[in-house]
């Protein structure tokens, strides 16, 4: 049995038994046995360090800024050549909703320090910042409290924070864009990134990304690296949006120093702080080296993940906690290995959950928090007779609101679990409030809500037995393009440029991940557009992965518009047919529907001008999910050959754009 596995198995014996218990939890998050020293805090002028004999961390006082943490020999894994106030700390982006200031990158400067528990098992300090209204339009209109927590024999430490904004008319409208833990390792020590089993590398430097060594390509974050500081780097592009991921596979990231052999990991237990629900992506670590804990952002979403409050609005979050693991192995031992120990941690860690030991009382403890089960089945009668049970689906508790609101919910919490294989799922740790019950299930198209409003009490247990979820459907299916799985990893994925590759993505799943990937639409379809003959055309070969505007060669760009060409034995003339377009991402995109004419003044149907989510330009496989039904009438429609013309008319930069999810062409009901 390898030490790993060994070291695994005797964390989760140890897990949480803290019933009646004080100061820290049983389990370990060291090397698998208790350390002997207790922890303490030593307090000074303008820092604050707390220490357990295995990992030291130093904070700015009163700001509550991480300025170091020693561990291993290495007196600071931070980069000690940046000012303590950029090293590791909270920061949010807010925009005033009165036309005052917007776009403001704010780091949290705490203005009290508290301790608030102090024993040799455990030790949790505070960073606060009071709000008031001598400070509007200057900071953040909320009240802040940053915590930290080092708990004995663990190697590594804790950070939460909890979010008020004040119910009275004296605390103005403002939104939230974006708020995150941030860290900024040694760029001497830390070279190699690990976001996942497939997506980890020896990274370039941040000099590399220095004007003299780079060039600049569509947007700031790419980057050409034309004279590297390790010329095997040369001609590959390096851009932080690469290394996103889903919040559902978003648990644990870092970087691995090779001498000494030390690793920094990030590790969120749990997502039911992060917005947007399991398939929200968030940015990861990236060149610099940095490492983030995202909680909330528009990224892949837009405006519609940026929480707006209200003049007197009340609002309270508490963020995390997450927790910062470090790591070694002996000297000559493999540093690569350090990836497989931090992902046993992480796997502690959420079954660790929700943790016993934070001081807060915005942080309910497992005994506090309720659990939901049941069983979700999917009725298709054009499928099967009888109900398909629903393999895999996500189900969860979010905010009451219509079906498929969860993808937009960005103030409140969310709880999320996946079915098993004949649609059993329990959705445990649930905050006390007032949810509804959300689903959607892969291989069918929309999203499913519960009728019944869901209140979870502490301790409550609540099943909702078998549940049935009727996707949309008026009538059998005359053709399908692609898989109903809401993003669009299933079609045609071109060969990067190759002036412009990532060589970790060379012969990946994700191959969705090289830069310039839209550009290439313009050199496969120089002058017609793309032309998929259901029955004989491939999706995975001939639906291209996003429909762009064209390149021309006066560098401007024009529309697009796809064909899909069917045939049909008969037609009900005055029966309705009806297309389903899920569509996985829009980014100020529009798609027009005509039939059987392309050139008819109005469409069939219009979406509009929608989406902000730029998964394109930042080589996500989807944003947000919509869904549209629209009636086709029959007379539209001739016995033989049909074209359905799907026209993207918005061409003002090469990103605008839509990604299909899946498109299908159903006949009258019988």
């Amino acid at each position: 049995m390898s030490y790993y596995r060994r070291r695994f198995r005797h964390m989760i014996k140890c897990l949480c038994a803290c019933a009646g218990q004080t100061g820290a939890c049983c389990h370990s998050g060291g090397p698998g046995t208790m350390s002997p020293i207790g922890v303490k805090l030593y307090i000074q002028d303008r820092h604050v360090m707390m220490d357990n004999g295995i990992v030291q961390v130093t904070l700015s006082n009163p700001d509550g800024i991480v300025t170091g943490i020693r561990y291993n020999g290495v007196d600071n894994l931070l980069e000690v050549l940046n000012d303590e106030s950029n090293r590791g700390y909270w920061d949010v982006v807010w925009n005033s909703l009165d036309g005052g200031r917007s776009g403001v990158f704010e780091v949290i400067k705490g203005t009290n320090f508290e301790v608030i528990t102090e024993t040799d098992n455990q030790v949790e300090i505070s960073f606060s910042r009071p709000w008031d209204p001598s400070l509007q339009g200057k900071l953040v209109p909320l009240n802040i409290d940053k915590r930290f927590i080092l708990l004995r024999g663990y190697s590594g430490f804790y950070s939460y924070a909890i979010y008020e904004h004040v119910g009275s008319p004296e605390w103005p409208a403002f939104s939230l864009g974006e708020t995150r833990i941030a860290f900024k390792l040694r760029k001497d020590k830390f070279h190699y990134m690990a976001v996942a089993d497939n997506r980890q590398r020896f990274m370039p430097l941040p000099d590399d990304r220095l004007p003299a060594r780079c060039q600049r390509l569509a947007y700031a974050e790419a980057v050409l690296l034309n004279n590297p500081v390790e010329p095997e780097l040369r001609g590959e592009v390096d851009d932080k949006y690469q290394y996103s991921c889903d919040n559902k596979d978003n648990k644990v990231h870092g970087w691995i120093s090779m001498d000494p052999p030390v690793g920094f990991w990030q590790i969120t237990p749990s997502d039911e702080f992060r917005s947007g629900g399991p398939v929200k992506q968030n940015l990861t670590s990236h060149v610099g080296p940095t490492t983030l804990a995202m909680f909330l952002s528009s990224h892949y979403a837009g405006d519609d993940l940026t929480p707006k409050f209200a003049q007197g609005e009340a609002w309270k979050k508490v963020f995390g906690p997450v927790f910062i693991y470090v790591n070694s192995v002996m000297q000559g031992e493999d540093p690569v290995a350090l990836w497989d120990d931090a992902k046993i941690q992480m796997q502690v860690e959420v079954q660790s959950w929700p943790y016993c030991f934070p001081a807060s009382e915005d942080f309910p403890s497992a005994d506090q928090r309720g659990n939901v089960s049941g069983r979700l089945l999917v009725q298709d009668e054009y499928i099967s007779d009888d109900y398909i049970p629903a393999n895999g689906a996500y189900v969860g508790l979010a905010p009451p609101g219509e079906a498929g609101s969860w993808q937009k919910e960005c103030k409140d919490y969310q709880f999320w679990a996946k079915a098993d294989s004949i649609g059993y799922f329990s959705i445990n740790n649930i905050r006390p409030g007032d949810y509804n019950l959300y689903a959607w299930v892969p291989g069918f198209i929309g999203d499913y809500l519960y009728e019944t409003p869901i209140s979870i009490t502490p301790g409550c247990s609540v099943d909702v037995d078998e549940i049935v979820y009727q996707p949309p459907r008026d009538g059998p299916t005359l053709w399908e393009i692609g898989i109903p799985d809401r993003t669009a990893a299933e079609y045609f994925v071109p060969e990067p440029n190759p002036r412009f590759i990532n060589k970790l993505f060379i012969n990946h799943p994700d191959r969705f991940r090289q830069y310039g990937l839209w550009e290439r639409y313009s050199e496969l379809y120089p002058k017609d557009d793309l032309v998929y003959v259901t029955g004989e055309s491939d999706y995975s070969k001939d639906w291209f992965f996003a429909q762009v505007p064209r390149r021309k060669e006066d560098g401007t760009y024009q529309g697009t518009t796809w064909q899909i060409r069917f045939k049909l034995d008969s037609v009900n003339q005055v029966g309705t047919y009806k297309l389903r377009i899920a569509i996985a991402s829009a980014t100020l995109a529009e798609v027009q529907v005509r039939v059987n004419d392309p050139n008819t003044n109005r469409p069939l149907f219009s979406t509009g001008l929608i989406g902000r989510d730029n998964s394109i330009a930042r080589h996500g496989i989807h944003g947000l999910y919509w869904l549209y039904n629209i009636d086709i009438q029959g007379n539209l429609l001739v016995q033989g050959d049909n074209t359905i013309y799907l026209g993207q008319p918005r061409n003002q930069s090469p990103f605008q754009g839509i990604m299909y999810d899946y498109i299908r062409l159903e006949a009258p009901p019988n």
